[in-house]
């Protein structure tokens, strides 16, 4: 086992009040520690390609969760990129030559603010089973990629570049060796990169490209400028030339997206941002939106100005052609419009809504893919009707969960409404996509469900937008600090400057208190209906941060309101002490409930100005202690910001520690562990860490969670769970961080140590909502029962995990339990041991043909019963070669139970009995069944014996009697295929069980019929018992006669009922 020292562990946690200095640990220590992911359905799609002529193969790049693949036409998909560090997908391509090569661009291009970055250009040979880094590390964003049509090593890549600020990177590249080395091919300066890139159909040297000048920040994007272009090359991008005049618009230009088609190749078309901005460039006229060429880019004209066709450049612009048709052209923007004329009028085509992306098959024109934000929808039928699937590639912003048991999770989604749903489904395989429903507010922000009553959620949306939702009634109330529209309005405009994910926060020490920000903090106490503002403006307000936004496109949107109050929390050890930060990088502290404020921002150390500051979290251990993140990345530095102080901001220090540096490096949230001082949970733009010695050193926990930023974290006290809020891949759950709460050094240092377990619930089942099978966007259910967990310094043999109830009697023993080095995770189901397997040695009647193994065939109709352990104080016990542990074990009732502690008491009384006569009735059959095993073998024995007439026809004559016997516990014509009962009736052992089962599917005290059936049966077996002491008597009897006949008598099974 391969050991770093990346942690550091308190000695005794009961006593720890801080961390003690780092120590080594397994490098493989969290390795069973994993993930599960609960849902919702997801959102955004900028990519999409599928295998020519093949209509079962589709890839969908998602804008924050990687890479999905349909081989089935579309009903079904899988991730298959997420081994990989980046998420973000802005490019795809297969290519024409051979479909096992698939080529990936990362980073979106379709810009808004909440966009994410990627690392460079990957590359699949085996049609996307296995990735390999094909450089290009810091482009950025890829917003296409076009392969040679046939050489799939020679490809094209269009790289935007990060968009924070000037890069060299930027820029048109070619690749002639599979991605081992790329020339850059085209460049129009630091300030653009390529945007767009096409390839004529019929001669792979003629190439048409566009760049785009464009520059973004925490504050405001601008789009346009003497760097955006058109160009095009005769001899495969060795040479370019820009086009201009000649039909084309007036500079400045913005975003570009160009179109080509085999129908017709000297038709092209271009799409061109062109300034609606009078404040910006000269607006009047307008010059258009759509440009065509029909004679190879020597002359063009304008189509259309239509709006609809781009509506919002930055967060739109493309376009597809039919292959078969050139004058069928779709355009992807809000609406997915359709031409068939060239452009020169549209209509709408219903395929989803905000489209980026679209792909047709060059051979099958009539089937197409759609990339939007709603997903991926797909057409086989050229757009008369589409497919919609459902993809597991939320946008989570954040996470919030209550009380209950179990609990649930409550989160606002991009492109989508807000949402709650179980961390535990309590029925079927998973967690349906039916079991979430929306609370109010809308795709962005917070959605909290209020401690008082978790049937209230404060709900979050845009321009300033906040309900208070029921979720008995389904009905929202409007109470918004300040319900004025503000959509369009620049910053220096507003009242309040409510920003896209403006914060909500709840009163650790009052429920009825909740805060929110604009460039204020604002306080209720009476559900929304007033609110009091209890704080100056905390921000900076800088008048260069409250510029309108957009460029040539004006794009007022709220995810650029700045400067704004970013993060609100309440000290939950001490009322009145209220933190606040701001997204220009300003850190504000008030101790007397919002009477006073101090800027505690320039205490910060090598902290450069203008960052984000995305999370505050006091401590739950020590007053005047706050962790907190700063994210810069909008302002071009990925660098990972988190800070500690112990003295109210009076000073600081950096705990980024040793977290890898990247592009990807930059933190979102940092989370205090509420049991263990110095335990910190850290989410950056692709991965979670875990720190024990408060920030000194970090360590990836990410083992099941795919590479998508980590935007929110909680720890659910009750269950001990860690919630995380992905924005790209939804919510996700790491069950029972106990392990990381208790494991010490001293446990380290053992040969062996069995770690306290969490109580466990004793959850029922409930019916469950309608569902689509195999739906790959439905969540997993947590494993059931209690989650137990030891350390093994070695490898050790004989290792054993047994449940013990309170009087010291073994009732479970786990199966399979992992003996190799490390910490283990396993799970004891809450049941004791199951009855015994009923076997059957001899074959059914009138079925010869039946087969029957050595080891026996199984009883096809009852089943074992296993029962569920009542509530109450259990121990756990771990034995490792010599050493042995013990750990008690709480197994609590469901808190849904509508049992009383009576009720439970006599449905247990029943179903302690039923066990113990489902046992006695097994092991009569098995009785039973070796007997006749032993005669049916004894004609064998008997063959060529003429003095053996008496013996054989008092076999034939015991047997007769045990099959009579038998017969009464199930159908002797049994023959394990499938609804065999519905040949032959349910008998006795069927009966015992289906009536354990039945008595004991949820808490209630049995029925009368229920005792009554259960007394009956109980007293037949008893009779039957009886009858087989009876044979067992007349076996002896036939022994003997056996032996006088020189033979071995039958032998009595040694666990007789």
């Amino acid at each position: 086992m391969a050991w770093c020292a990346v942690l550091g562990l308190p000695a005794a946690l009961a006593a720890a009040q801080e961390p003690e200095p780092p120590v080594e640990i397994p490098a493989e220590l969290f390795a069973e520690l994993t993930y599960r992911h609960v849902g919702p359905v997801g959102n955004r799609v900028p990519a999409v390609v599928g295998e020519a002529g093949n209509p079962l193969v589709y890839y969908a790049g998602t804008a924050s969760g990687g890479i999905f693949k349909s081989e089935d036409g579309g009903v079904s998909w899988r991730p298959i990129f997420d081994e990989q560090p980046a998420a973000s997908i802005g490019a795809l391509a297969v290519a024409p030559s051979d479909p096992n090569v698939v080529w990936a661009g990362t980073g979106e291009t379709f810009i808004r603010s909440n966009v994410s970055i990627g690392n460079g250009v990957y590359r699949s040979t085996d049609r996307g089973k296995t990735w390999q880094h094909r450089g290009l590390e810091k482009s950025g964003r890829i917003g296409r990629i076009v392969v040679h049509p046939d050489d799939p090593d020679v490809a094209y890549a269009a790289a935007l570049g990060h968009c924070y600020g000037p890069q060299e990177e930027r820029g048109l590249y070619r690749t002639r060796d599979g991605g081992e080395t790329w020339e850059r091919v085209l460049f129009a300066g630091p300030d653009a990169g390529a945007i767009d890139v096409v390839m004529d159909p019929s001669n792979p040297r003629i190439l048409f490209a566009a760049t785009w000048q464009f520059v973004m920040s925490t504050s405001g994007r601008t789009s346009g400028g003497p760097a955006s272009g058109l160009f095009t090359s005769r001899d495969g991008g060795d040479s370019w030339t820009r086009l201009e005049g000649n039909g084309l618009p007036e500079p400045p230009w913005g975003k570009i997206g160009l179109a080509m088609t085999a129908a017709d190749p000297e038709r092209i078309y271009a799409l061109i941002e062109t300034s609606s901005n009078r404040d910006f460039a000269d607006s009047d006229p307008f010059q258009g939106v759509l440009w065509r060429s029909d004679d190879g880019g020597e002359s063009w004209s304008m189509i259309s100005a239509d709006n609809t066709l781009v509506q919002r450049p930055l967060y739109y612009t493309r376009a597809a052609v039919a292959p078969d048709d050139a004058d069928e052209i779709h355009f992807m923007a809000v609406e997915h419009s359709l031409s068939k004329d060239g452009g020169r009028s549209i209509e709408s085509v219903g395929s989803g809504w905000d489209h980026h992306d679209m792909w047709i098959d060059p051979l099958i024109p009539d089937r197409m893919i759609v990339g939007h934000d709603g997903g991926v929808s797909i057409s086989t039928n050229r757009g008369k009707t589409w497919m919609r699937p459902l993809l597991p590639n939320a946008q989570m912003y954040h996470v919030a969960t209550d009380r209950e048991v179990p609990y649930n999770l409550y989160g606002n989604r991009q492109d989508g409404p807000s949402t709650y749903g179980p961390s535990n489904s309590l029925s079927g395989d998973g967690i349906p996509i039916g079991a979430w429903r929306s609370v109010g507010g809308c795709e962005v922000g917070f959605a909290i469900p209020s401690p008082a009553d978790p049937n209230l959620v404060w709900s979050g949306c845009y321009d300033g937008i906040l309900e208070l939702h029921d979720r008995r009634t389904g009905h929202s109330r409007n109470v918004s600090v300040w319900p004025a529209a503000i959509e369009s309005w620049p910053a220096e405009d507003l009242r309040y400057r409510f920003q896209w994910t403006f914060p909500i926060a709840i009163s650790p020490h009052d429920p009825n208190r909740v805060w929110v920000g604009s460039q204020y903090v604002h306080q209720t106490t009476d559900g929304g209906q007033s609110w009091r503002i209890i704080s100056p403006d905390l921000t900076t307000a800088d008048p260069r941060l409250m510029r309108r936004s957009g460029g040539l496109t004006l794009d007022d949107a709220g995810p650029t309101i700045a400067p704004v109050v970013f993060a609100i929390a309440g000290s939950p050890l001490e009322p009145g002490v209220i933190w606040a930060g701001t997204n220009d990088g300003q850190v504000q502290l008030t101790r007397d409930g919002g009477e006073t404020w101090t800027n505690v921002t320039g205490n910060l150390p090598g902290l450069p100005p203008l960052g984000t500051v995305s999370n505050l979290e006091p401590s739950r251990h020590a007053p005047g202690r706050v962790y907190l993140t700063v994210d810069r990345h909008q302002e071009g530095d990925p660098t990972t910001y988190v800070y500690k102080t112990e003295d109210y901001g009076r000073s600081w220090r950096s705990i980024a520690g040793d977290v890898p540096q990247s592009v990807f490096a930059y933190a979102h949230c940092v989370r205090e562990d509420p049991v263990r001082p110095g335990l910190l949970y850290l989410g950056t733009e692709n991965a979670l860490y875990v720190s024990f010695d408060d920030g000194a050193r970090w360590h990836p926990l990410n083992a099941g969670l795919p590479p998508a930023p980590v935007h929110w974290l909680e720890i659910q006290d009750r269950f001990n769970d860690l919630v995380v809020a992905t924005y790209g891949r939804g919510f996700w759950i790491l069950d029972d961080v106990t392990p990381l709460q208790q494991l010490t050094a001293a446990h380290l240092a053992a040969a062996a140590a069995l770690l306290p377990p969490r109580p466990a619930y004793r959850l029922r089942s409930i019916e469950p909502p309608f569902e689509q099978p195999n739906d790959p966007a439905a969540g997993t259910n947590p494993t059931y029962g209690a989650s137990l967990h030891y350390w093994l310094r070695d490898e050790a043999e004989d290792v054993e995990v047994a449940i013990l109830d309170g009087d010291g009697e073994v009732v479970a023993t786990l199966e399979d339990v992992p003996g190799d080095p490390g910490l283990h995770r396993v799970y004891w189901d809450l049941r004791y041991e199951r009855t015994p397997e009923v076997k059957l040695f001899t074959p059914p009647e009138e079925n010869p043909h039946v087969a029957v193994p050595e080891e026996g065939r199984p009883l096809s109709d009852g089943g074992r019963f296993a029962l569920l352990a009542p509530p109450g104080a259990y121990a756990v016990r771990l034995r490792a070669g010599e050493a042995s542990f013990e750990q008690p074990l709480e197994v609590r009732k469901d808190p849904r139970s509508a049992a009383g502690d009576d009720d439970l008491a006599a449905q247990m009384a029943v179903l302690f009995e039923l066990r113990e006569t489902i046992v006695d009735a097994a092991r009569l059959i098995d009785h039973v069944e070796r007997l006749r095993a032993q005669i049916d073998d004894l004609e064998g024995r008997l063959e060529g014996r003429e003095d053996a007439v008496e013996i054989r026809q008092a076999a034939a004559d015991l047997d007769r009697d045990l099959r009579r016997l038998e017969g009464h516990f199930f159908d002797l014509r049994l023959t394990g295929a499938r609804q065999d009962t519905l040949r032959w009736k349910r008998l006795l052992y069927a009966r015992l069980t289906y009536l354990a089962r039945s008595i004991g599917q949820s808490d209630f005290r049995p029925t009368d019929p229920q005792l009554e059936l259960s007394r009956e049966l109980r007293q037949e077996v008893e009779r039957h018992l009886e009858r087989l002491t009876a044979l067992n008597e007349r076996v002896g009897a036939f022994n003997e006669d056996l032996r006088a006949a020189g033979l071995d008598g039958l032998i009595l099974p040694a666990q007789a009922p």
